[in-house]
């Protein structure tokens, strides 16, 4: 018996032995779990999310311009493939993909680019609902300068504008210049629009100038306003019970208050984002900055552990202690961002602007915004319920520009049930939208800015 057993245990030992490769192939190797691409002006971000940390290496080559990505512990998936069909046609960075296994349990991924990029790769540990994140952004080699943005956005304006009423006026001189025919005379004539005159209008006929180009003065005078939709990319935000995404809400009310604040020829606005890509909060900050905002605006649907809460709130920046513990949390939660929606901590850490940048509050600036503040919650306080009948405070970090009012809006708590169907409601974003405006207004009227010299 005891022979028999001995065998069997050979027997079993040599099976395992004869498994051992599969098996360490098989426990060494990362699975995808999902590929996601977010293309965007500013950048593209590739992010893939696997079971296991994977470590990676990359070369860019000239003449074409590509980016080649060799990812050691990996086998060619079907997940990886999906990369393949996730890139769109107007993707500002990637003409194409290829994917193939370059060497035992090292995929490459090689990137056909639109232009040269400046690439940042890194990993993300595990977080919220991801797991290991492997991400590739794509950067332009040159950043846009935001402030010659908004001014060409401000001079095509003005010249459509222009164009606009030069066409109406020749519509009209066309119509007064053109002899009446007789009822009779009139029928027989073929019914061909009119050509628009191309000869000089009659003397004292009004003729609108040409926009003159944008001058130092002009410049000056330009009131900057920087809306922030809050999250956006990898982080979703908040998501209410029938799944309506913060991230979405918020950028589609930023839009509409972007459309109705332009309409005012005085007023430029920035968007630290104006699609579904992710922005990392100082980065927002710095973007407002760079443009020398006049005031600062984030925009956030709030959630809360009980689907009961409800209402909207206003936040101002605290130096110390927040004004209350459900302000102290939803600074928390949302000062958490970075960490869902990814940051390259390596850059940041390395960033001299990052370091100087957090802690320059003044007292001066959280006094501006609490009068900012206090005109917005008085406005939407009129179109739905608040939570809190005072502007609050808390430690936000993309409140901390030290040289502009800035306020953290939460539209409603998208938790709750009711409120996540009223923020889906067109109608009731144009009401938001027309009370964010309204106390805008009134806050400028009773504060108004300052010259600044804005030198491009």
């Amino acid at each position: 018996m005891s022979a028999r057993r001995h065998a069997l245990r050979r027997m079993g030992a040599l099976a395992l032995l004869l498994q051992a490769p599969t098996l360490v192939r098989a426990a060494s190797a990362a699975s995808i779990v999902a590929v996601r691409v977010w293309p965007a002006p500013e950048y593209t971000r590739v992010t893939l999310e696997s079971d296991r940390p994977l470590a990676a290496k990359h070369f860019l080559v000239d003449s074409p311009n590509r980016l080649v990505i060799d990812i050691d512990g990996l086998e060619l998936s079907t997940g990886l493939r999906e990369l393949l069909g996730k890139v769109k046609p107007d993707d500002p960075y990637i003409a194409a993909v290829r994917v193939g296994q370059n060497q035992p349990r090292v995929v490459r991924i090689v990137l056909d680019l639109k232009q040269a990029v400046a690439p940042q790769i890194f990993t993300l540990e595990p977080v919220a609902a991801y797991q290991n994140r492997l991400v590739f952004d794509l950067y332009p080699v040159k950043e846009e300068d935001p402030l010659l943005a908004l001014i060409r956005d401000k001079e095509q304006a003005e010249q459509q504008a222009a164009q606009a009423v030069q066409d109406a006026l020749g519509e009209l001189i066309g119509r007064i210049d053109r002899p009446a025919l007789p009822p009779v005379a009139a029928a027989s004539v073929p019914q061909t629009p009119a050509p628009r005159p191309t000869t000089p209008p009659p003397v004292g006929a009004p003729v609108a100038p040409p926009p003159a180009p944008m001058t130092q003065a002009k410049l000056d005078r330009l009131i900057v306003i920087a809306l922030d939709p809050g999250h956006g990319g990898e982080d979703p935000g908040a998501i209410g019970p029938s799944g309506l995404r913060e991230k979405d809400v918020v950028l589609a009310v930023a839009l509409k208050l972007r459309d109705r604040l332009n309409s005012n020829p005085n007023i430029r606005v920035m968007m630290t984002r104006d699609a579904d890509f992710f922005v990392p909060l100082h980065e927002r900050v710095r973007k407002a900055r760079r443009v020398q905002a006049d005031l600062f605006v984030s925009i956030h649907a709030d959630a809360f552990i009980t689907p009961k809460a409800r209402g909207a709130s206003v936040f101002a920046l605290s130096q110390g202690s927040a004004s209350s513990s459900a302000a102290r949390w939803i600074a928390d939660k949302e000062n958490r961002a970075d960490l869902v929606g990814g940051i390259n901590t390596v850059a940041v850490k390395d960033s001299t602007v990052m370091r100087a940048m957090l802690d320059m509050s003044t007292a001066a600036q959280i006094k501006d915004s609490l009068k900012l503040g206090s005109e917005v919650l008085g406005q939407i306080g009129k179109v739905g319920r608040l939570h809190k009948k005072a502007v609050e405070q808390a430690g936000f970090a993309v409140l901390k520009a030290p040289d502009m009012p800035s306020i953290l809006v939460e539209t409603a708590f998208i938790s709750n049930p009711e409120e996540e169907a009223k923020l889906r409601d067109p109608d009731y974003q144009a009401q938001l939208v027309e009370a964010l405006a309204t106390g805008i207004a009134r806050y400028f009227a009773k504060n108004p800015p300052l010259a600044r010299h804005r030198a491009l």
